[in-house]
């Protein structure tokens, strides 16, 4: 009896278990948003400054983050360091 009771246990935790979704970092935009919903997050890169981003997330369970993977990364002006 125990048998047969771990092959349908196994069958339908088989069948019911979804892929989980990838992260999308695209390399486009500077900043992208995490959207936390129940299960995980969501990450969208769509976003050219942060004031943008954080006008999107306000009321919502998310946060603002640079984007790593952006291209065109540069140094902001004044912000050198001397050394």
């Amino acid at each position: 009896m125990r048998i047969p009771a771990l092959m349908i246990l196994t069958a339908v935790t088989v069948l019911t278990s979804a892929p989980a979704p990838a992260q999308t970092y695209g390399g486009n935009y500077p900043v992208c948003i995490q959207n936390y919903r129940w299960g995980g997050s969501d990450i969208d890169c769509r976003f050219s400054s942060m004031a943008q981003c954080a006008a999107t997330a306000s009321g919502l369970s998310a946060q603002c983050l640079a984007n790593p993977y952006f291209a065109n990364a540069q140094m902001p002006r004044g912000s050198r360091r001397a050394y």
